[in-house]
Parts: structure tokens; sequence; C-alpha cells
């Protein structure tokens, strides 16, 4: 594996491998005991939209590691005077170990990958946000042990964190449900992959139907970055699809709720719900940190 642009791109050998890397860092780091695994490697970070989690984790793992990070945004970069993305991506692999590249638009990574020297990484893009699912699934384990006969259900818009999750479920083995209004569908080729994949996915309408007899209900925000002129629009269209104490009651009773954050709450979850006992979403949040360093050492390494 020498990029890291769709989930797609791990096997389920990969992805045990990897949260099992992530836990031995985790139990380590818990401990104070920090590691020098990538000393003397560097990590570009360009990010072409604002980031809290996924900047911040990105820097903290490869400082925990002995490594650097560089952060460069599109005006850091003379990408904002003109230069190509093909050049920028073979100057920056002559330097650095690692580019996780953070877009506007999946092909700009595409890009990039195709002509990087260096394992690329999807930092986020408006199709996938594969390290926020090796996070989540990292958070799943702990809290269940295994994914197996696991129900996953997706409640809101469709977008590039529920296009990864898809993927995920497929590769894992977690049954996916998908609840969401007409127009907010996931990415139609994606599910077509994750079904040939081997995976369970069901599109539905009815959020209550779909959470019956869920282990792990999981929402995100339903203005994405870009959707802002469609805010009136879409708190219309998604105002069903609130993650609140009722639709919870229809899952498990020891289901456990995700977000990846930032969260709104009154929209797409209720503070009740976010700051209750089911809640696990600031050990996913957390969870980036330490899925991220695995990533990292499998692919510089």
């Amino acid at each position: 594996m020498k990029h890291f642009i769709s989930f797609a791109d791990l096997t389920h050998d990969e992805v045990m491998e990897l949260l099992d890397t992530a836990e031995v860092l985790k139990e380590k780091r818990a401990r104070g005991k920090l590691t020098d695994l990538l000393k003397n490697r560097s990590l570009a970070m360009f990010f072409e939209k604002s980031s809290t989690r996924t900047r911040v984790s990105f820097e903290v793992s490869m400082s925990d590691l002995g490594g650097q990070s560089i952060f460069l945004s599109s005006k850091d970069l003379q990408i904002g005077r003109g230069e190509t993305i093909a050049d920028t991506a073979v100057v920056l692999s002559r330097y650095v170990h690692c580019i996780a590249a953070r877009v506007n638009e999946h092909s700009t990574l595409l890009e990039i990958a195709a002509h990087s020297s260096v394992p690329v990484i999807n930092a986020l893009s408006d199709v996938e946000h594969p390290c926020q699912i090796l996070s989540d699934l990292l958070t799943i384990r702990e809290y269940k042990n295994h994914f197996k006969g696991l129900k996953y259900v997706w409640v809101g818009d469709g977008n590039n964190v529920c296009n990864s999750a898809i993927l995920g479920c497929a590769i894992v083995g977690m049954q996916m449900v998908v609840a969401c209004p007409p127009g907010y569908e996931p990415n139609a080729k994606i599910i077509e992959q994750a079904r040939e994949l081997g995976g369970d996915i069901t599109i539905m309408s009815d959020p209550f139907e779909a959470v019956k007899g869920a282990d792990v209900l999981y929402t995100d925000v339903w203005i994405s970055m870009g959707d802002e002129h469609e805010i009136d629009k879409r708190l219309n269209d998604l105002k069903a699809y609130q993650i609140d104490p009722k639709l919870l009651s229809f899952a498990k009773s020891d289901a456990i709720v995700m977000h990846c954050m930032p969260a709104h709450r009154g929209q797409e979850i209720t503070a009740e719900v976010m700051d209750g006992p089911q809640s696990v979403v600031y050990d996913q949040a957390e969870n980036r940190l330490h899925a991220q360093k695995a990533l990292l050492m499998k692919l510089i390494d």
C-alpha cells in the first residue's frame, strides 16, 4: 500500500494490523512511553480546508513519534500564484517522507498522488474521509470487542464520511444501514464497490426503522464545508434525522453514539445525547491520534 486515498486501499488484515498497532501506541502514550520510530522523518500537510482534529492529531502524531510536520495552506504555497498541483507534488515529495492533503475536490488528491514519490494520505476530500473511519473502527472495537454481526446505522446526510464508513463496514464485516432523505444518499459508486467487497448495505428514509437493533448510531453535520449556500434547504430536509433520546430509544440499550465532530448541538444531535452516557464522541476524537500514528508508521516505514 503506497497511498491511503480511499478506505478501500486497505485490506481486512491491514485494518486489523493498524488497529492492533494503534492500541499498543495508545497504551504506551498513556504510560508516557513515547517512541522515536519516525525520527528524522517529515510530514507535509497541504490543507485547502480548515481543520481542528485532523491537523492537530497529525502534528502531534509526528511529534510523539520523533518526526516533524510542516503545515501548508494553499495560501502558503505557489499554487496560489499559478503553480500546478503536479509540480508542487513532485517537489514536496523530494523534501518529505509523506504528504497529507485536505482538499476541496477529490481530483486534486488523485493528482497529488499521481505525481508524488512518497505516500499520500487523504486527510479529507469531498468524496471520502478515510482517516476518520480508521479511528472510528478503533473506538468501536474498544467498546464492542468485535465487528462481525454489529449493526452500524448512519443517520442524516450521506456525505464523505458516510462514504468511507460504507467501505469500512464492508471490509470489517459490519452491517450498515443509512437513513437519509431522498437526494442525500451516499455515493452510488461507493455503495456498489462496498457490495462487491461483500458489504451488507441498506439505504432507507425512515430513521426510526433504520435504528431498530442498532449497535452503533452515527451522525455528522447537516451542512458540510462547501454546502453553506444550502443552509435553509438542508435544515428543512434533514430536520427529521436528528439523533435525540426518542430515536436513540429504538436502538439497543447498549448502543454507542458517534459523531466525527465538529457537532452542531440542536441540529443533527441533541446536547442530551451527545453529552449522555452512550456517547463516545470524545473517545473517537482522541483515537484520531492513535490510529493516524499507526497509519504513518505503516506508510513511511
